[in-house]
């Protein structure tokens, strides 16, 4: 792998994030593209990609932007939160999240998937969102997941 294929340093996220995990495995799954977990199955050796995280993160965010959305807006009807819902946690708003803490740079993507700016994509940015709080949630509980998602939804919530 070449020094522009690799990720940026995962303890300098945890700063930005303001956030240090218990277990730094979580993180590293998190910032794992499927890309880069083929390449190395292909290696013999194993790395599991964020999918399963990105899976558990889309509902954990789901709750969290809910939550605060129905406590925040208490006169807006049932359609009106699911609609200020599904504009904070669209793949344009989670890519836009990530790209305030360069997640990008932090991703662990294949050759090919490096090399074809991966690292800028909407559905990667917005998948390693997912995964990513996912991984906050199951090292640190919901409450260290709400801070960490909380201050994007709220300067989100702020257009409405």
């Amino acid at each position: 792998m070449t020094t522009e294929n690799l990720p940026l340093d995962s303890f300098e996220l945890q700063k930005a994030l303001n956030y240090e995990y218990n277990d730094i495995s979580l993180l590293n799954k998190a910032l794992t593209h499927s890309s880069y977990s083929n390449e190395l199955k292909l290696k013999h050796k194993e790395r599991e990609c964020n999918e399963r995280l990105e899976f558990l993160g889309d509902a954990v965010l789901s709750a969290i932007v809910s939550e605060y959305l129905f406590k925040r807006f208490p006169e807006s009807n049932e359609g009106e939160l699911s609609s200020m819902r599904r504009a904070i946690v669209e793949r344009a708003s989670l890519a836009e999240f990530s790209r305030e803490i360069d997640l990008g740079g932090y991703l662990y993507l294949g050759h090919g998937e490096s090399y074809n700016g991966g690292r800028d994509l909407d559905s990667n940015l917005e998948d390693a969102f997912e995964a990513l709080t996912a991984a906050v949630y199951l090292d640190g509980g919901r409450e260290c997941a709400e801070a960490f998602v909380l201050p994007f939804v709220i300067k989100a919530a702020d257009g409405f």
